[in-house]
């Protein structure tokens, strides 16, 4: 189960607001949510979290680009919600999906040469995502654990926090009623 909420900073605080996570297909609907969220381009702060399991924090500031940090990067990855911003984070986006379509082995065949060959006995231990090309997922925080710093959340607390991270961001935040409101 998820729970997200966008709190958008205003002269006056934080204002909350319940994301319905059910028209987010992508990262970028997400920011759009956020975006469309902010009062006057200032700070809107996305939080998801799943369960027990991993958090994490969407930073926009008006039209700069988003920052991103998830608590637990590899049980992220394993959620439709959380793979979104793990997979940014690691950088593997359609667009390199799209050059990997292309003919960029310099042959002139278009057919690619082998980099290494395996024998079956080899072929089990070679982890997948190394075999495959793909970043392997860490375990742990991943991303920009400053981007709260300038709000009331140290880069240090928040790589700590663990249970309930959302009330704890809000709190020093200074936004615990708020999103106790659209809990």
């Amino acid at each position: 189960m998820y729970f997200a909420a966008l709190l958008a900073r205003t002269e006056d605080g934080w204002e909350a607001s319940d994301m319905e996570l059910d028209n987010v297909e992508s990262l970028s609907d997400l920011i759009d949510l956020a975006r469309a969220a902010a009062v006057e381009d200032d700070t809107v702060v996305a939080l998801i979290e799943q369960e027990d399991a991993w958090f994490g924090v969407v930073r926009v500031d008006g039209e700069e680009d988003p920052r991103y940090f998830v608590s637990n990067a590899s049980a992220a990855s394993r959620s439709s919600y959380g793979s979104m911003l793990t997979d940014e984070l690691l950088g593997s986006d359609e667009e390199d999906d799209e050059l990997d379509e292309l003919d960029l082995d310099g042959t002139e065949d278009g057919e690619a040469e082998p980099i290494a060959s395996f024998t079956d006995d080899e072929d089990d231990d070679v982890d997948e995502e190394v075999a495959s090309g793909a970043e392997p997922v860490p375990a742990g925080p991943l991303g920009d654990p400053r981007l709260l710093d300038d709000l009331g959340v140290s880069h240090k607390q928040l790589m700590t926090l663990d249970g309930d991270a959302l009330s704890e961001i809000a709190d020093s935040l200074g936004a615990t009623e708020v999103l106790e409101a659209v809990r």
